[in-house]
């Protein structure tokens, strides 16, 4: 078994030169946001999961951008409520959130 059972990341990268970044569409927002529901809801803790800072993640243009191990599930989010339902039901239960999916063909 892994240390964590699900690890997710948050691209905060802010790029210098004006291109468009996952910092500048509130994703220290999401981060702070999941990290505090992951606490309340039990879940931060080895066997659990484990919320986590990340730099570029190269998928720009879907800001902004997170992304669930082991499962490789890439998801972009607008709102705490959106957040929430990814604690709810990925981080909780294993659910993949459907309408929160990037889908493949988003890049930089």
């Amino acid at each position: 078994m892994s240390y964590y059972q699900r690890h997710i990341f948050f691209c905060l990268n802010q790029r210098e030169n004006g291109e468009d970044c996952c910092a500048n569409h509130g994703a220290k927002d999401g981060f702070d946001r999941c990290k505090s529901r992951v606490k309340e809801a039990g879940l931060a803790h080895p066997g659990g999961v484990r919320v986590n800072k990340a730099g570029c993640l190269d998928r720009c243009s879907g800001a902004p951008v997170a992304v669930v191990y082991p499962e490789g599930t890439w998801y972009t989010f607008v709102d705490a409520h959106d957040i929430d339902e990814i604690v709810d039901e990925h981080l909780t239960h294993g659910r993949v959130v459907e309408r929160l999916l990037l889908t493949p063909d988003v890049g930089r």
